[in-house]
C-alpha cells in the first residue's frame, strides 16, 4: 500500500510494490451497474463472436432483453478496448505517430521454446468496475510468462509484465503483438529493440494472428472470471495468480499432447506433436 505520509517517495514506493504511477493517480469515472452489466454481456459476446461489430452486438443484447442504441455499445466498446476482429481496409493506425512492424510468423514453423512470445490485453469485469488484463506466452508452449492487471490502459503494465517475462525467461528470437498503442509505443517496443528482439504484428484486426492468446482469454473468462465476482483489484490480482499456475502447471492441453504447459516449456523434447 502506497503511503503519502512516508519519507521513502512515492516514485520508490510504486517501483518496490511493482506498481505503475498512473495507476496510483488515476481517477477512474464512476460506471453505473446497468452499464457494468452491459459491458459484461458484451465481454461474452465479443468472446463467442470475436467478428461482431456494434450494430451485430445491438442485435445480440436485444435478443438478451436489453435494448441499448449502438452509439452507447460503441463508447462502452472503446472503454473495453474491443473492436471487431476481421480482415478490413488500413484507413488508420492505433496511433499515427508509432511505427507498426510486419507479420512474421505466416508459415513460420516454431518448433521449441522462446522462440516466439506474444502478448495482448483483454477486459476483466469485477463485481463493481473492471480491470484491464495483459499476458505474455510463449506460443510453442502456451505457457503464460508474466501477466499485469491495470485500472488504465497505459503502457507501463504492459511494460512492467515483459520486463519480467525478461529476468525470469531470457528473451525470445521474435515478439508478436497486436497493433494497439500500448504495444506500438516506444516503451514498448524500445525495450525490444534493447534486447535485439525481432518485432512482429498482427495484420490490422485479424485475431488468428494471434490465435493462442485469443484461446488463453477463453480459457482464462470461462475457467476463472465468469465464475468470480471480484471485490477488488487486490482479489482480482489474487485469484487471477492462482488460476495462471494452475494453467501453466495443471491443465493439459489436448494441442500439447495432454502435457502441462510447464512440462512442454522445461522439457521440449519430450513433446511429440505441434
Amino acid at each position: 500500500m502506497v503511503d503519502r505520509k512516508d519519507p521513502l517517495p512515492v516514485t520508490r514506493q510504486c517501483a518496490l510494490l511493482d506498481l505503475p504511477r498512473s495507476t496510483l493517480y488515476h481517477v477512474p469515472k464512476p460506471v453505473s451497474d446497468e452499464e457494468l452489466e452491459l459491458m459484461a454481456l458484451i465481454d461474452r459476446c465479443h468472446l463467442k463472436h470475436p467478428f461482431y461489430g456494434s450494430r451485430r452486438i445491438r442485435d445480440w443484447l436485444e435478443d438478451q432483453g436489453h435494448r441499448v442504441n449502438r452509439k452507447k455499445i460503441q463508447r462502452l466498446m472503446r472503454t473495453m478496448d474491443l473492436t471487431a476482429q476481421y480482415p478490413k481496409r488500413n484507413l488508420s493506425l492505433a496511433n499515427q505517430a508509432h511505427k507498426v512492424y510486419p507479420y512474421l510468423l505466416r508459415d513460420h514453423i516454431i518448433d521449441r521454446p522462446n522462440q516466439v512470445w506474444a502478448t495482448d490485453i483483454t477486459y476483466i469485469p469485477m463485481a463493481r468496475g473492471f480491470v484491464y488484463l495483459v499476458a505474455i506466452m510463449d506460443w510453442y508452449s502456451r505457457k503464460v510468462l508474466s501477466w499485469r492487471v491495470s485500472n488504465t490502459l497505459d503502457a507501463s503494465f504492459c511494460v512492467a509484465a515483459l520486463e519480467e517475462a525478461l529476468q525470469t525467461h531470457g528473451t525470445p528470437e521474435i515478439f508478436n503483438t497486436d497493433q494497439g498503442s500500448q504495444f506500438t509505443s516506444e516503451d514498448f517496443t524500445g525495450v525490444l529493440k534493447r534486447h535485439d528482439i525481432r518485432i512482429s504484428m498482427d495484420g490490422k484486426g485479424r485475431w488468428v494472428d494471434n490465435v493462442f492468446v485469443e484461446r488463453l482469454w477463453r480459457s482464462v473468462k470461462y475457467e476463472e472470471v465468469y465464475l468470480r465476482a471480484y471485490d477488488s483489484i487486490g482479489e482480482a490480482r489474487a485469484s487471477l495468480g492462482r488460476y495462471f499456475a494452475f494453467y501453466n502447471t495443471e491443465r493439459r492441453h489436448q494441442s500439447l499432447d495432454r502435457r502441462t504447459p510447464d512440462s512442454v516449456y522445461y522439457q521440449p523434447a519430450v513433446r511429440l506433436a505441434a
